[in-house]
């Protein structure tokens, strides 16, 4: 039996042909996206689809995710934002101080 199709907000993939999403192949990409661009009624949409287990270690694994978005994503995964790898780049590379 195959899995219905997530319904995804266009506005997420704004960069790539929405109708040729591999969501099985590209579930990395698609998760970070969803946490990066998403809303909460695409996070649900995420949930439906993915394993609870898959979805937090791609957030915890992920390179990058927006400083709000990172601490949105520690409390959806229910774990300590300093676990998630992005905030630790975030931590050792500083930006430039703003004056």
């Amino acid at each position: 039996m195959e899995k219905a199709k997530p319904i995804f907000n266009k506005r997420i993939f704004w960069d790539t042909d929405f109708d040729a999403i591999d969501y099985d192949k590209s579930y990395r990409s698609v998760i970070e996206r969803v946490f990066e661009r998403g809303d909460v009624e695409d996070y649900r949409q995420c949930y439906k689809y993915y394993d609870e287990k898959l979805i937090e270690q791609v957030i915890l694994n992920a390179k990058f995710l927006p400083e709000h978005r990172t601490y949105l994503a520690a409390v959806v995964i229910d774990r300590p934002v300093n676990e998630l790898r992005c905030y630790t780049l975030r931590q050792l590379n500083p930006g430039l101080y703003p004056y």
